[in-house]
């Protein structure tokens, strides 16, 4: 369950960043109470992944999931444009979120 609770982490970090954008300043009501929610839960289940895993791995691990995450939602949603040099280095952020979990032993 603690990889879940991170993964979960992770995926509201995503969710969050993405309603603050839609809350357009924090002047649309629907999307700033959701942006308030999304860190809730985000906060949440990285204080139930920390219970078992250290800060150093499960802190970057998070970061890393709403790193890219949100640069694919940006892409996808908002139609940001990324140069490809820039996805070579989006790249290396999977493989270091990867490495890091494979590497963890936990």
């Amino acid at each position: 369950m603690t990889w879940l609770y991170l993964l979960l982490a992770g995926i509201f970090e995503v969710v969050w960043a993405t309603t603050i954008k839609l809350s357009e300043g924090f002047s649309s009501i629907k999307f700033s109470v959701m942006t308030v929610l999304g860190m809730f839960a985000s906060f949440i289940f990285l204080a139930l992944a920390l219970k078992k895993l250290p800060l150093g791995l499960a802190y970057p691990l998070w970061t890393g999931i709403g790193a890219v995450g949100t640069i694919i939602v940006g892409v996808l949603l908002f139609k940001d444009e990324i140069p490809a040099l820039t996805w070579v280095f989006v790249g290396f952020l999977i493989i270091g979120i990867l490495g890091i979990k494979m590497t963890s032993g936990h």
